[in-house]
């Protein structure tokens, strides 16, 4: 597999560099960019890794894994662009970046891979979209599709289809949190203490989820299922549609894709 490293040793680095290594990746496979001393030191003694420049660590890479900002990114690739050798595999992390952009930044023929992952990462739980530059065949998504699978689960997608991801799972775990919070809400509003309302309602989200992905149903089927006809979630769904709460999500996440497209034309 190779040397991996990662310049960016944010929120989102960090959580890849650890799950990599709790997947059975040995430390000394894996590098960290980091410029600030007091962060490479912390990460040295945290994680047993080698942590170096952007320059050196671009130069000793097999798979290069760009964790950055995506106003920092042209910078970055500028830095970091002479140091790549020839057979890299270029992985960019960063919302909105395409594959055009990267290539036209690095050495001619760099493999890269664009990937569109989500928070939940954090916890191991993340959902991240992959998609093939001009010069990435098969065994370059696999790799890309293995350091993805250390923090979640990963879907092959083309490129064209990433403002749509961003959009759905990019963005999604805000809309669950706004549900949540919405739901929490009601409970207090229904006089329920607000420790109580969490946690009937995240517990509640988590069992529906783990249905959703357990049993394979349609989340229709689920839904008719909880449904009883004259019952209390019918009275509630149909308040719902009132408020034509499902073509407003739909309105939303045409929103989210639409200012995707919008960052990654620079507007």
């Amino acid at each position: 597999m190779g040397l991996v490293a990662v310049i960016g040793a944010g929120v989102m680095g960090e959580t890849l560099l650890s799950g990599l290594l709790r997947a059975g990746r040995a430390p000394a496979d894996l590098v960290v960019a980091e410029r600030r001393p007091e962060r490479a030191e912390e990460l040295r003694a945290k994680y047993g890794v080698e942590v170096l420049g952007n320059t050196e660590a671009a130069q000793k890479a097999s798979t290069l894994v760009l964790v950055v900002k995506p106003q920092d990114m042209a910078s970055v690739l500028d830095e970091v662009s002479g140091s790549v050798q020839p057979g890299t595999l270029v992985v960019s992390l960063a919302a909105g970046i395409t594959t055009e952009f990267l290539e036209s930044r690095l050495p001619a023929g760099t493999p890269v891979v664009r990937v569109m992952p989500n928070t939940p990462a954090l916890v191991d739980q993340g959902m991240a979209a992959i998609s093939a530059g001009a010069h990435c065949d098969d065994d370059h998504l696999a790799e890309a599709e293995s350091l993805l699978l250390a923090v979640g689960k990963v879907v092959r997608v083309p490129e064209k289809h990433q403002d749509a991801v961003t959009a759905i799972s990019g963005s999604g775990p805000a809309y669950i949190f706004y549900v949540t919070e919405a739901m929490i809400e009601a409970g207090v509003f229904l006089g329920l203490p607000r420790v109580t309302a969490t946690e009937l309602v995240v517990q509640t989200l988590y069992g529906a989820a783990t249905m959703l992905r357990e049993t394979g149903e349609h989340p229709g089927v689920l839904r008719e299922n909880v449904t009883s006809p004259g019952g209390t979630t019918v009275a509630a769904l149909r308040t719902l549609d009132d408020h034509k709460v499902r073509a407003a999500f739909i309105s939303a996440l045409e929103a989210a894709r639409d200012r995707s497209q919008q960052l990654a034309s620079g507007s």
